[in-house]
């Protein structure tokens, strides 16, 4: 199975059809204070950049819609939208405040869904910087399963599953965290060592 493919199954249709809540932007402001116990416990600090991931479509009203979206970020922390190497759509946004960057991301995805677009949204991802330096850790926001789940990267498509165990079992009662850990899907950038969506 190709990496498309399984992108495909794990946030598209097939955990759609499994989800058991629906996906809620509003979701997003749970991790404004989930990131007070990622610092004070886990010594992790939010960073200044998130993206959202989305399935675009070749269609001039789904352009605009894009540009729309740029439209609304362009006031606040608006970074850009690109295309990753595996023809997924990101919008990325940079603040140095994690309030902010739930916000931002909040406006995009609602943007989109209120323009009809809200099937497109796959995921949205927010890294968290270790403290005494090192390699970020994400909470990534699945709209199809409308949970939450870690992902730790540890190298060239590998992952830290300790830490991403450890990330459940802290923030469990400030996330929706996805219990089933089929579906922590790993959103690998394009060169090692970058953010998902670079």
């Amino acid at each position: 199975m190709g990496l498309l493919d399984t992108v495909r199954d794990v946030l598209g249709l097939s955990a759609e059809a499994d989800a058991t809540r629906p996906a809620d932007p509003e979701d997003f402001f749970q991790l404004n204070a989930a990131s007070v116990t990622m610092e004070a416990d886990l010594d992790y600090a939010p960073g200044e950049r998130a993206g959202l991931c989305l399935s675009a479509m070749d269609s001039t009203d789904f352009r605009s819609t894009l540009r729309d979206v740029e439209d609304v970020l362009e006031s606040g922390g608006f970074r850009e939208i690109r295309t990753d190497d595996h023809g997924y759509t990101w919008a990325v946004v940079e603040r140095d405040d994690i309030t902010d960057l739930t916000t931002e991301l909040y406006v995009a995805a609602d943007t989109l869904a209120e323009r009809g677009y809200g099937d497109r949204l796959l995921a949205a991802v927010f890294p968290f910087d270790p403290l005494d330096g090192g390699r970020p850790v994400y909470w990534v926001y699945s709209f199809k399963r409308g949970t939450f789940y870690p992902f730790a990267p540890a190298g060239d498509h590998e992952r830290d599953s300790s830490t991403e165990v450890t990330l459940q079992s802290v923030l469990d009662g400030e996330l929706d965290v996805e219990p089933d850990t089929a579906y922590w899907y790993p959103l690998w950038p394009d060169a090692p060592g970058g953010h998902p969506w670079e």
